[in-house]
């Protein structure tokens, strides 16, 4: 399989989806003739049209109200937030209008888009452009919202959003994109998530970014005598939450590493469910997650204010 950095492997699922699909447009601000602020776009203006590809006003409630329009009446739009902090600006026509298309319809009619959107601090974005508004939309029935943390994932995870009958959030994670890793050429089903290290002793549950922490942490864990093993989620709604259990009933412990306010969390939303499905008696269950507190720009605040490796060590290692 060839390897691609995370944005190539965007760009591959955008261009392969656009080539197979004449309903599929992509539009948003500066995906077309800039290539996308983040390079991940260039090329695919040039290639498919100036129909099929093209720029927007910044206006991302106009854009949101375009995408669910053109969804309704055959198209398969993917719309490029291009930060999720100003998913709020959108919230109308998603939540109000996309979401219940479906079951207002009765069945019907689906709403068919995308929005890709960057989140994640650790940039030195500051506090309005490094959000993780997942919590935002954890509970609206009829969305889905995914979260790769690998190239391989990004393409297989983004081809099946494009193809899914109903509203898909896909969070791209800005510390991600030039990462590389496999890609393959199949499509990866929404929903599931995947065992990416084994272990014995403790569970560590995480997406995006966060999967990439646990496992540096996991690695420094094996040299204190504990056996981690790591789950990447790729999908937050729905949670796959079978997968956890069957590693959690080995474990007997779990840390859920969300990238996101304490309060309101998916982690909060992952242990829930744990506890519903009789594993209340666990040794230990908690979360690992950013205070409740804006994000700071200062660099070693920002380090501080976030999840990382040593952080995930030192709980696991300090917990009773």
């Amino acid at each position: 399989m060839p390897v691609l950095e995370f944005r190539e492997a965007l760009r591959e699922a955008l261009d392969e989806e656009l080539e197979r699909d004449e309903r599929v447009i992509l539009f948003g601000e500066d995906v077309a003739i800039a290539g996308g602020v983040f390079a991940v776009t260039p090329g695919l203006y040039e290639k498919h049209g100036p129909k099929r590809v093209f720029d927007t006003p910044i206006s991302e409630l106009a854009m949101t109200g375009a995408a669910y329009g053109a969804a309704i009446t055959g198209l398969r739009p993917v719309l490029e937030i291009m930060f999720g902090d100003f998913l709020a600006l959108s919230m109308d026509s998603l939540i109000n209008q996309a979401t219940k298309y479906w079951f207002l319809t009765g069945g019907v009619q689906s709403a068919p888009l995308v929005i890709r959107s960057v989140v994640g601090a650790g940039g030195r974005f500051g506090a309005i452009h490094s959000q993780m508004p997942i919590s935002w939309l954890m509970g609206i029935p009829g969305l889905k919202i995914v979260a790769p943390s690998t190239p391989g994932d990004a393409k297989g995870l983004l081809k099946a959003a494009i193809r899914d009958e109903n509203p898909v959030v896909f969070f791209e994670h800005k510390r991600l994109y030039s990462i590389k890793g496999e890609v393959g050429e199949g499509v990866v089903e929404l929903g599931r998530a995947r065992v990416v290290r084994e272990g014995s002793d403790v569970t560590l549950v995480s997406a995006m970014k966060g999967v990439h922490d646990c496992l540096a942490a996991a690695d420094l864990l094996a040299e204190q005598g504990v056996d981690a093993e790591v789950i990447d989620l790729r999908t937050i709604r729905p949670i796959d939450i079978d997968t956890v259990l069957a590693s959690v009933v080995k474990t007997n412990r779990v840390a859920v590493v969300e990238e996101g306010p304490l309060t309101g969390g998916w982690a909060g939303e992952v242990l829930s469910l744990i506890t519903e499905q009789g594993l209340g008696d666990l040794d230990d269950a908690w979360r690992i997650a950013t205070p409740d507190s804006p994000i700071p720009y200062s660099p070693p605040l920002e380090d501080a204010f976030l999840p990382g490796p040593e952080r995930i060590v030192a709980e696991v290692l300090g917990r009773p």
